[in-house]
């Protein structure tokens, strides 16, 4: 090498005082450039323009080229784009003053004015609005950065907790580095990375909860280490060193539900926004006067700060928080606003906004006007501008992009920017309907998947824990559904990667076209086909199990003591016929694929042809489901019926269950009805230990004749029934005649019959009937704890309907999940949960990777339809739920799922209560 011209020697740069990466032996001087010219107020002569550093959370460091006189929303912009960020409003820049604390770049001062040396300083980009729910985050990638916000902010020391708690979180991250458990490469890692400042105390720790994460995918662990950290009190926090009056030492921070005090890292007192009337500080003194019903001994509060800049910054960032979870639809008292203010040496445009956001309406609120309200686009709400995070209302001639707050329709420059926004997501997120018909498949496959689950993994260790079922039961049962369960974690991983390059969610370049799903689905399909003599196994399976559960008395009560369980959703034995079921889900969805596509399209020759495969295997296995879904339903009537036997008899068909009136000696009397191709049960529910309903006659339907007297139906002379209404009237006629017609062809009678005084009309009372209710509960072999409540035997008898076996079959092959927002009648905003739509039940859990749901909503007797006038939702894709007071509000993110719940829900809920969408 040739001799360099010159000598530099190392000196301490600007910006390795301010916290930048220090490179020892090398100068930020450029050959022939003067020191004085490197301290100079721009760092380059304006001509030059601006280079600045910028770290992201990965800590990868990139530099972008600015001119000299950019404003901070400039450089935002571009962090933004090039980061391929959306959810950007969570996100901010931030650097180190003079002082060494870390402050925000204000989007709409110039970058020069508020740094001394830009091209020596390091920004970092940062989340700066903490959600109360990581479950708001819509996209994959913005959970995966906040993830990553929380792992600097673990090795910071900003985010206290337990010693377990810190392992458990660094165990995920670890997990979303390198995968699945391995000795030598977690040591590596470990070795190399540092996540704990006390790591290597507690490395084996680490190591052993990571052991536990097998098969946990990286999203799902970016989502644990953020459910993790939410609970705890240091989530969000960044503390501005005060005193208060006595002079003790705190800490002030501020988050989504108010101002925050700590002292040391206990939190000691919560000022919620609602219960501040004003915020404001001069010089060293930061004020809050509270709303006189709070019960403080003063209304006005007042904290010693460091300086007065650190006042002035920790009052800007009060504002911003008020105002963000503001326009997020956070509920806020309507009457009540927080009046911001400080010394007349600021700014007044800045208290213009102030005022401006304080004193306008809540999003939703009756004084919103629909074409003012910055939440009637149909992008998502969390889809706000970035520049709305400081000041952008600014006096006239300021040269500054327009407040988002204001409307399209008043300022034509933001109508302008508006467009490029909705533009550049019409090019991020895909519009294709094939998309959202892709994106069904693999959201429905996860909840199959955690079906699959319930069978796999928790009842193998329930009869596993109380050695409860035979070794061959245990051989037959698993070796058949293991295999089908391994085959669909792999297609649910080969799917969930393609939608993400599809989407955009994946950060991946890979050659090819990927927005179509054809060839995954033909490729899958082909490979399923090998598992169709263990799907024929079923029937075997399911006839077994229900044998040994009636021979073997402890595994009928690790059994019945395993479907009270939170996860077992549904009756175990449904889960059973979820793989079968599973092939008409993969059928119907490919058929509405064909059908969008048109013959040219690329990927309409490989669904045509994965449709092919898997209608074949649905042919050979039609007969054998509908058999499976009968003696599955018989088999379910069997344990929650008290006062009967051998209902599984076979050649017994289920028809209809459902409740009736029935004319007793005491007048109309509730009753639940049950027919089968062979006789006609009817039921009561007393105050029972069990919850179950006791038979109270058999009706055999060889002979029998049905007319109308109405307002009753009448079997025979001997039994009279009301009936809600003429639809279900019309319904218990059509299948009475139907069950008769099939009882003289076949001329064959009952061998169930029962004494003929249960056949009469003469009954006992209810008191006596719920005495021998509880005498049989206590002798009956059929002892268990509360059923479970939304069974459709429950669901028609609360709702005063009845459902039938073709209901039940058709209800099944049309299965939902997904994200749905929920709004109850007369909350302020929506909820994000995870929706599935099964056994005319809608569940609802926090997320799709829970283990068991929430809560549920039994949907027979229910109303759907669009959202009135008097709703006051002005939102696109809600439908409406409504059943007497009751009134539920959801909202799709598309089109597509909007039509796919409403087909649903109006085509099995009780048509004569439904409205059209």
């Amino acid at each position: 090498m040739g001799e360099m011209e010159g000598s530099y020697r190392a000196i301490q740069t600007p910006g390795t005082r301010l916290g930048a990466q220090f490179n020892a032996g090398i100068s930020t001087l450029e050959p022939g450039q003067s020191l004085s010219d490197a301290l100079g107020p721009v760092g380059r002569s304006p001509g030059r323009g601006l280079q600045l550093r910028v770290q992201g959370l990965d800590d990868s460091q990139e530099f972008y080229d600015l001119e000299s006189r950019a404003d901070g929303q400039t450089l935002l912009s571009d962090v933004f784009r090039r980061s391929n960020l959306m959810e950007s409003d969570y996100f901010g820049l931030e650097f180190q003053n003079m002082q060494m604390s870390w402050v925000w770049l204000e989007p709409t001062k110039l970058v020069v004015k508020q740094v001394k040396r830009p091209m020596n300083t390091l920004f970092r980009l940062s989340v700066k609005f903490f959600p109360p729910d990581p479950g708001q985050l819509q996209e994959e990638y913005t959970r995966y950065l906040f993830s990553l916000q929380m792992k600097r902010d673990l090795l910071e020391g900003r985010l206290s907790c337990t010693e377990n708690t810190a392992s458990l979180l660094a165990s995920h991250l670890l997990q979303s580095e390198i995968g699945d458990y391995d000795d030598m490469a977690d040591r590596d890692f470990l070795k190399l990375n540092k996540l704990l400042p006390n790591q290597e105390r507690i490395q084996e720790r680490i190591m052993e909860l990571h052991y536990r994460h097998l098969g946990q995918t990286p999203a799902d662990s970016d989502f644990q280490v953020l459910e993790i950290a939410r609970k705890l009190e240091m989530y969000g926090v960044r503390f501005h060193p005060a005193a208060d009056r006595e002079g003790t030492k705190i800490n002030l921070a501020v988050a989504h539900i108010g101002l925050q005090v700590f002292q040391g890292n206990t939190k000691i007192n919560t000022f919620n926004w609602s219960k501040i009337r004003k915020l404001s500080f001069k010089r060293k003194r930061f004020l809050i006067k509270l709303y006189p019903e709070v019960h403080v001994s003063t209304d006005t509060l007042e904290f010693q700060m460091v300086s007065r800049d650190q006042c002035k910054i920790f009052w800007k960032n009060c504002v911003e928080h008020h105002s963000f979870f503001r326009l997020l639809d956070q509920p806020q008292p309507k009457s009540k606003a927080i009046l911001f203010s400080r010394g007349s040496s600021f700014r007044y445009r800045y208290l213009f906004w102030l005022v401006f956001v304080a004193l306008s309406p809540l999003p939703g609120s009756s004084m919103d006007s629909p074409q003012l309200s910055p939440f009637n686009s149909k992008s998502s709400p969390l889809c706000l501008s970035p520049s709305f995070q400081m000041s952008t209302l600014s006096l006239p001639g300021a040269g500054q992009a327009p407040s988002p707050l204001q409307s399209p329709i008043l300022s034509e420059v933001g109508t302008n920017r508006l467009e490029e926004e909705e533009e550049g997501r019409r090019k991020r997120y895909p519009t294709d309907k094939a998309y959202f018909i892709a994106k069904e498949i693999l959201t429905t496959e996860r909840t199959y998947l955690k079906d699959l689950e319930v069978i796999t993994v928790w009842f193998r260790s329930a009869v596993i824990k109380e050695n409860a079922m035979p070794e061959g039961l245990m051989t037959l049962l698993f070796s058949n559904i293991d295999p089908i369960y391994e085959f669909h974690r792999g297609f649910l991983k080969e799917i969930d990667q393609r939608l993400a390059l599809w989407s955009g969610r994946s950060n991946a370049h890979v050659k090819g076209d990927y927005q179509r799903i054809g060839d995954v689905m033909l490729r899958n399909m082909c490979a399923l086909k090998e598992f169709t003599n263990y799907l024929q196994k079923h029937d075997e399976v399911l006839t077994e199990l229900e044998k040994a559960t009636k021979r073997l008395k402890k595994l009928e009560t690790v059994y019945k003591e395993f479907e009270l369980q939170k996860v077992c959703y549904l009756p175990l034995n449904t889960f059973l016929l979820k793989p079968i079921q599973r092939l008409m889900h993969y059928k119907l969805i490919l058929e509405r694929l064909c059908k969008h596509y048109s013959p040219d399209h690329p990927d309409h020759n490989n669904c045509r042809e994965a449709l092919k495969e898997v209608a074949e295997m649905t042919n050979q296995l039609q007969s054998s489901l509908i058999r499976l879904e009968n003696f599955q339903k018989l088999s379910e009537l069997q344990r929650d019926l008290i006062g009967i036997e051998n209902l599984t008899a076979p050649g017994r068909e289920f028809i209809r269950e459902g409740c009736l009136y029935k004319l007793t000696k005491k007048g109309l009397q509730q009753r639940m009805f049950f027919l089968f191709s062979d006789q006609l049960l009817y039921t009561s529910k007393g105050v029972t230990a069990t919850n179950q309903f006791k038979v109270h006659g058999q009706l055999p339907l060889h002979g029998m004749i049905v007319s109308i007297k109405l307002p009753l139906i009448c079997f025979a002379s001997l039994c009279g029934c009301d009936c809600s209404s003429k639809v279900e009237m019309g319904k218990w006629i059509e299948d009475l005649n139907m069950a008769i017609e099939m009882t003289k062809k076949s001329q064959e009678k009952s061998d169930l019959f029962l004494d003929p005084g249960l056949w009469s009309s003469d009954e006992v009372s209810l008191d006596q009937e719920s005495e021998d209710d509880m005498s049989s509960s206590r002798n009956s072999l059929d002892k268990q704890t509360h059923h479970r409540a939304n069974s459709t035997m429950h669901v028609c008898w609360h709702r005063n309907t009845s459902v039938s076996m073709s209901d039940h079959s058709l209800a099944v092959e049309n299965q939902l999940s997904g994200y749905l927002l929920r709004k109850f009648k007369n909350s302020n905003g929506w909820q994000k949960l995870w929706v599935v739509f099964t056994n005319f039940c809608l569940f609802f859990y926090k997320t799709h990777q829970d283990d068991f749901p929430l809560a549920s909503l039994p949907l027979l007797g229910y109303t759907v339809s669009s959202p009135g006038e008097s709703d006051s939702i002005h939102k696109e894709y809600v439908f409406k739920l409504h059943f007497k007071s009751h009134v539920y509000f959801f909202r799709a993110e598309s089109e597509y799922t909007f039509e796919r719940y409403s087909d649903c829900l109006i085509r099995y809920l009780t048509p004569s209560n439904n409205a059209s969408l």
